[in-house]
């Protein structure tokens, strides 16, 4: 199909190109042979009368030009795509559409495993494909190969549409033999003076909310562990004097799994500002504006399941 003497398949062949920054895996990544991948790129060049990627080396980078075009391109694969994703009507019992959600182990335990559930009953031919957040999960949320993520403010940005799913408080959870918790409080002293499990998320880029916070309160914790994942917590303070920070929903779910305990922080800090995020080119998408309100009324419950 072409429009204006474009064929728009050079479009997605632009946009693999774009995003690999090489011929051969953008033939892979299109099922195409390398030379009609070269061929494509060939035909880009003359009609844009551009080299749009020129060979540095063993990588190719992109010209002036092709950075200037890629948003635009990429913005219009996603008007197509939500474009050809809509009927007249969007019907839960019947849809075989997949939608992509991103967010911490966290939330999805507690929002998206009951979630899926529920569309097992109500909407068995919709997939939710679920990943972790990543360095470049920003980017392929304005790229649409995202629908949506849900994480905490501090971790959105770029252009895309974000309100806030719920507000989170943060626990103190320990050992159920570690005297300084095992009554259910904890002083800020015995806090302090304990060491800690933490998590740090996106490949080790991001520190969660209780470390941000105590960052910007100009206070530290010892650190003795960390992991990748809040369910990997317990794991690291049952049976010794650890303490770890989590989100009291995670914490009293994994109370029923584990020899552990939870207490207020002692301290001031302030609840977690959960945040659900989708693409602009998606706010009349019914399919997906279906999906968002299946998981707030999750979220409004404070529905649990057990891990």
């Amino acid at each position: 199909m072409r429009f204006k003497g474009l064929d728009l398949n050079l479009l997605v062949a632009f946009d693999a190109l774009m995003t690999t920054r090489s011929v051969s895996r953008s033939a892979e990544r299109l099922n195409l042979s390398q030379p009609a991948m070269s061929a494509a790129l060939a035909r880009l060049r003359e009609y844009f009368g551009d080299e749009l990627l020129q060979l540095q080396g063993k990588r190719m980078h992109p010209t002036p030009f092709a950075d200037e075009l890629m948003p635009q391109v990429r913005e219009s694969l996603l008007g197509l795509e939500v474009m050809l994703s809509r009927s007249p009507h969007f019907d839960p019992a019947t849809s075989q559409r997949s939608f992509k959600v991103v967010t911490s182990d966290y939330v999805f335990a507690s929002l998206i495993v009951p979630l899926v559930a529920q569309l097992a009953e109500d909407a068995p031919g919709i997939r939710v494909d679920c990943g972790l957040p990543q360095p470049g999960t920003v980017q392929e949320l304005e790229e649409g190969k995202i629908d949506i993520t849900i994480t905490p403010e501090y971790v959105i940005g770029g252009n895309h549409l974000s309100y806030v799913l719920y507000h989170e408080p943060q626990v103190v959870v320990g050992w159920s033999g570690n005297p300084a918790i095992a009554s259910g409080t904890i002083t800020e002293e015995a806090f302090f003076a304990a060491g800690h499990v933490a998590v740090v998320l996106g490949g080790g880029q991001t520190l969660s909310y209780a470390d941000r916070t105590l960052e910007l309160m100009g206070r530290s914790r010892t650190i003795e562990a960390t992991v990748a994942i809040f369910t990997a917590v317990p794991w690291l303070i049952e049976g010794t004097h650890r303490l770890s920070v989590m989100h009291s929903r995670l914490a009293e779910q994994l109370s029923g799994r584990f020899a552990i305990t939870s207490a207020p922080v002692p301290f001031e800090i302030p609840a977690m500002k959960q945040m659900l995020s989708y693409h602009p080119g998606r706010k009349d998408d019914a399919g997906l504006t279906w999906l968002r309100e299946r998981i707030e009324a999750i979220a409004r419950r404070g529905e649990l399941v057990n891990l």
